[in-house]
């Protein structure tokens, strides 16, 4: 159940990447972003109600936080280095770092132990996750390696946003996704201040930012409950796979060709499910 529900959580952020991606395009990043993390909240308060908590502990809202803080930064660069258009480099760099860094927390701070099968999951998933954001590799970060620089400090941020959530208790139901909203919100406060004219738009796509950001809210809802029954360092890894996700949206929506790297990373990131579901 544990990686059914992780894998949920990664078709959900995948579906929240692809259409955040569309509307990137005509919307500034700084907008989608902190508009997304209001829909997010909106959502989580809805969900922390509705599921039952037996007992909420500070600590718990002190991880949802910290998780929360790291969802913002990573939102808040990876948007910015898409919305240089260099997803190229930016979605393989932040996904595949933000992997090893949680993958490598489980297993030497959290005491994980993946059976052999899972870590040849594991290990498989690093380059496929490379493979089918990557594509055919032509993405231009620049001469200052910015966009580089945005996808690792997107990876940070979406390391600690697994890592901290994953440490609330069951019994806290989903007020620590709740508290991390929270925290995203204001660490995005700034930002949106500095782009205040942005926010001048329609509602319509201010009503997609919004729904997007309850999507994200809901793939964390989805990894919360996967932590609860799979180890952190196989939950994190298959709620990864979300690049694949807009990968095969942009084929059968966009009509984009899938070039040979992302069909060979498409093929080890289905072999990883398995072994890691098997392991």
């Amino acid at each position: 159940m544990g990686a059914v529900l992780a894998l949920a959580s990664a078709v959900c952020y995948g579906v929240v990447d692809f259409a955040g991606g569309l509307l990137s395009r005509r919307v500034h990043f700084a907008v989608v972003t902190f508009v997304g993390q209001l829909g997010g909240l909106a959502l989580a308060l809805v969900a922390a109600v509705l599921v039952p908590a037996d007992a909420v502990s500070s600590a718990d809202l002190a991880w949802g936080a910290l998780s929360g803080v790291g969802s913002g930064i990573a939102m808040h660069f990876l948007n910015r280095g898409l919305s240089r258009g260099a997803m190229s480099v930016v979605v393989p760099v932040s996904a595949v770092t933000g992997v090893a860094l949680s993958v490598l927390c489980g297993v030497f701070l959290l005491g994980d132990r993946p059976t052999p099968l899972a870590w040849f999951g594991i290990v498989l998933t690093v380059p496929a996750l490379w493979l089918v954001a990557d594509g055919d590799g032509d993405g231009e970060p620049g001469p200052d390696g910015r966009a580089s620089v945005d996808g690792l400090i997107a990876s940070l941020g979406v390391a600690v946003q697994y890592i901290g959530l994953a440490q609330a208790d069951p019994a806290s139901g989903v007020w620590a996704v709740a508290a991390g909203r929270v925290a995203a919100v204001l660490i995005l406060l700034p930002s949106a201040a500095r782009h205040a004219r942005r926010f001048r738009l329609p509602a319509l796509p201010l009503a997609q930012a919004v729904l997007i950001g309850a999507g994200a809210a809901s793939g964390l809802i989805l990894y919360l409950w996967a932590t609860q029954r799979q180890m952190l360092a196989i939950a994190v890894v298959l709620a990864s796979l979300y690049p694949a996700i807009p990968t095969v949206l942009g084929f059968a929506l966009l009509g984009e060709r899938a070039t040979r790297p992302q069909t060979t990373g498409l093929v080890g990131a289905t072999a990883a499910v398995i072994l890691l579901t098997l392991g």
